[in-house]
């Protein structure tokens, strides 16, 4: 069979066109340092690389949701830590007013005090996260979660907390309610309590003598004195106990139902004291509010003075525990928060590496095999033009 010129000719140009398209093609490849470029070039790679992609964008979503909760937690962390100062100042007042010497001027002056720290103790509890939300907000509210009412301070937003996606988990608010509403009042077990018109004794908030003995309900102690001769009976939801006619003597503990308890001073007849179960209802502001008000009453007797300045520091005890407890939540956040930024930056780097195994280019394997390309091309070079010397005009003129 013969071969004509022309397709030795057309042969050598198609394997040159051919060698010079696989040279561009491995010069893309190391100039974009990517082996796959698009998915026709190894689809398995190009899936591993997409998957690998896919993870990166959501690891990016995850980092800024935790960004996130870590600005908000630390803003919250440092103003529970403020409000926890302010508190502080408040319980120092507290036992300064509690001074037997001082004039009810002077009580009445600590009060203004404490009003001007109430009132920055209500900023810091509606204060804004600077993105439009609150960091007490609970799960959210367009209006400022606290609201000062003729009643008292009331949560105007919702309960509990708005988190990050479940991969995270994160808290983004506070449960303001928890944290500035919701102390437990007298002791955490009982309340003690002085009734109405107890000018010449005071009762101590006790403790638990006996877990087993509680019962949960509300006794009252009422004295009665006869013949110089004081004496008490305890009844148990409004009906009488077995304790009927004990005798009192002042500063000794008195055992009711597991509840240990001291009263100190001179009952008089018909003066009640009560004992009723604990509730988480004791809130910051009305803690202030009742010592506040107590301190601006005038004409009370040395034992109504002790008595509050004795409940007022037990109940800013409480606020001020249940205060530190949320700051302490924020506190173990931030360190949770720590610990997801590492696996998180440790789950982006094994997806980019991951994605850069499947269409990143062997730069030495790529710089051998371009160089091979390009001899080979050079050769074809070389070969052409020997062929194209091979034909007939060139035999006659040679």
């Amino acid at each position: 069979m013969r071969i004509a010129t022309a397709n030795a000719f057309d042969s050598g140009i198609d394997s040159l066109v051919r060698r010079q398209a696989e040279l561009a093609d491995m010069q893309d490849k190391m100039t974009s340092g990517k082996r796959v470029a698009k998915a026709s070039d190894d689809p398995a790679a190009a899936a591993r690389a997409e998957r690998a992609l896919a993870s990166i964008g959501r690891t990016e979503t995850s980092q800024r949701a935790v960004e996130a909760s870590k600005v908000v937690m630390t803003q919250t962390e440092s103003s529970l830590g403020a409000a926890g100062d302010i508190l502080q100042r408040a319980r120092e007042l507290m036992v300064s007013a509690g001074n037997a010497t001082y004039t009810d001027a002077e009580r009445a002056s600590i009060a203004g005090e404490l009003r001007t720290l109430r009132e920055q103790l209500f900023t810091i509890a509606n204060q804004s996260d600077g993105a439009g939300t609150y960091l007490f907000g609970g799960q959210g509210a367009t209006q400022k979660p606290f609201v000062d009412a003729p009643g008292g301070v009331q949560f105007a937003a919702t309960g509990g907390q708005t988190r990050t996606e479940a991969g995270t988990n994160l808290p983004l608010t506070t449960d303001g309610q928890a944290a500035w509403l919701s102390a437990r009042t007298g002791n955490g077990v009982f309340v003690t309590s002085a009734g109405a018109g107890v000018t010449g004794a005071t009762i101590d908030s006790g403790r638990v003598a006996n877990p087993g003995a509680l019962t949960g309900s509300a006794y009252s102690l009422n004295f009665t004195v006869s013949g110089g001769v004081t004496t008490y009976a305890v009844l148990k939801g409004g009906l009488p106990t077995a304790v009927t006619a004990a005798p009192y003597v002042s500063g000794q503990a008195i055992v009711v139902d597991g509840m240990s308890f001291a009263i100190s001073g001179a009952p008089a007849s018909g003066d009640q004291f009560q004992l009723t179960p604990s509730t988480p209802s004791l809130s910051v502001f009305a803690t202030l509010d009742k010592a506040i008000t107590g301190l601006q009453t005038t004409g009370r007797t040395g034992s109504q003075i002790a008595q509050a300045t004795a409940e007022n520091l037990r109940d800013v005890d409480s606020v001020m525990g249940t205060l530190q407890t949320a700051r302490a939540a924020a506190g173990e956040v931030l360190n949770r928060i720590e610990n997801e930024t590492g696996r998180l930056d440790d789950s982006k780097l094994a997806s980019q590496t991951e994605r850069s195994n499947a269409e990143d280019v062997d730069m030495v394997h790529a710089i051998s095999e371009f160089q091979n390309k390009q001899s080979g091309y050079d050769a074809a070079l070389k070969s052409y033009a020997m062929v194209q010397r091979l034909s007939l005009f060139q035999y006659v003129n040679g």
